[in-house]
């Protein structure tokens, strides 16, 4: 089957097209025909050797965790989908990702999609959307009347950080370019910083939860809106737990646990048109279309998500 591997840590050069083995089918497992799958950072931040020590896998690697396909086979074990069903999934981060024509996924990871779901859509869900569920409500708690603030809300977390927290009764503001800010009060955001003009740790206080995902300074600022017992949630970096301390704030980094019945709930939100699927960009599967596609997630300025199309619906 055809694939996009990487032989060695590096740039997005290190991205090439090639033939591997249809995937292996554990008695827990289906084996899904992907039509599309979609970038998130940890796929080129894995590509340069950020993370080898995190997850030191062996090479050749298949980046790639976001999966939407049909079950093409099924393990002796499963009994939750058939062959046939239009599922999605964010599968165990292993070497055998989702830039391939197949991929084997955990039985219990997978969710149905909507039938008001194309597959690019779907693809665009499931790394994303969860980080996002598991930063507001695992971590955050965040509740009815909470006042949230989503950093990088135009990005592929954020479009789902503010729907989601709107959802659950917060007041949202979010920080964006100003060519966004129209954008994110459509998506639900009752307040937009325009970062290149207004300071929000100026504009805002006592906030209950921050969701972060710029690191650094943007971090920094953001425990000081937060309101005692507030919550701070980062997915690029452990903030400091001496200021957490000092302001008796819950701050940590949130790294996702890929989780089926979660994806299952956001299903449901999309199914009632609750949610909707933000795609700025759109990328064949192959060695070019996947290194611009990498170029443009490094950028920081991709707006929404960025979708591979491997077959077409």
């Amino acid at each position: 089957m055809k694939a996009i591997i990487i032989q060695q840590y590096g740039g997005k050069e290190q991205l090439m097209e090639t033939e591997v083995p249809y995937p292996t089918l554990g008695e827990n497992q289906v084996i899904v025909k992907l039509h599309a799958t979609s970038i998130n950072p940890i796929d080129w931040k894995l590509r340069e050797g950020y993370l080898q020590s995190m997850l030191p896998f062996d090479f050749p690697i298949i980046l790639g965790w976001d999966a939407a396909g049909v079950v093409e086979k099924i393990g002796s074990n499963v009994n939750n989908v058939k062959v046939g069903d239009r599922v999605f999934s964010r599968p165990v981060t292993t070497n055998r990702g989702t830039y391939a024509e197949f991929t084997a996924v955990d039985a219990q990871l997978l969710a149905r999609i909507p039938d008001n779901i194309s597959y690019d859509e779907a693809a665009c869900v499931p790394l994303a959307g969860l980080t996002a569920w598991q930063c507001l409500f695992d971590f955050g708690n965040v509740k009815r009347g909470d006042k949230v603030l989503i950093h990088a809300g135009a990005g592929g977390v954020g479009t789902f950080a503010i729907q989601f927290a709107k959802h659950a009764g917060a007041y949202v503001a979010a920080t964006a370019g100003t060519s966004n800010i129209d954008f994110l009060t459509s998506l639900g955001a009752d307040e937009v910083i325009d970062y290149k003009n207004q300071d929000f740790e100026i504009m805002l206080k006592d906030f209950d939860c921050v969701l972060d995902s710029l690191g650094g300074e943007i971090q920094e600022k953001s425990f000081t809106i937060l309101k005692k017992g507030g919550k701070l949630a980062s997915i690029v970096s452990e903030p400091s737990q001496q200021k957490a301390e000092q302001k008796n704030i819950k701050a940590g980094l949130v790294w996702l646990v890929p989780n089926g019945e979660q994806l299952a709930q956001i299903a449901e939100l999309l199914e009632q048109n609750i949610v909707k699927v933000m795609i700025g960009h759109s990328f064949p599967l192959s060695q070019d279309g996947i290194r611009e596609a990498h170029a443009l997630s490094e950028s920081h300025h991709a707006k929404g998500k960025i979708v591979i199309n491997i077959r077409k619906d």
